[in-house]
């Protein structure tokens, strides 16, 4: 797609009436302006579709990025061991008109439970 130098229109194709194996010509409908005229064969355009594998959206934590602890903190007393800090995170889990879930996992047990609130 091309636009006009002079008025910033879009240039359309046309095809002279006098000789039907000449080549098209780029013009401006709004001010007339003619680009150059190009030649008939144009070569097509190559498209290259790339597929992606579906398992390349999926996110997977490692145990190796677990051990990071960026994650928020929250005092509450963990069911198996009795520690009382928790790194905490939030899941919608059922439907969007639902509260969300909130996860937490014991900073010294590593103990995951949840709260629904």
């Amino acid at each position: 797609m091309e636009f006009c130098p002079k008025c910033g229109s879009r240039l359309e194709f046309k095809k002279p009436k006098t000789d039907k194996a000449a080549s098209l010509t780029l013009v401006c409908p709004k001010c007339g302006y003619k680009k150059k005229e190009l030649p008939q064969k144009v070569e097509p355009k190559i498209v290259k579709t790339i597929k992606h594998n579906p398992q390349q959206f999926v996110a997977v934590i490692g145990k190796e990025e677990q051990k990071l602890r960026t994650l928020p903190t929250v005092r509450i007393e963990c069911p198996k061991c009795g520690n009382n800090t928790a790194y905490v995170w939030q899941v919608q889990t059922r439907s969007a008109d639902e509260s969300s879930t909130q996860f937490m996992r014991c900073t010294k047990c590593d103990h995951t439970f949840r709260e629904y609130s």
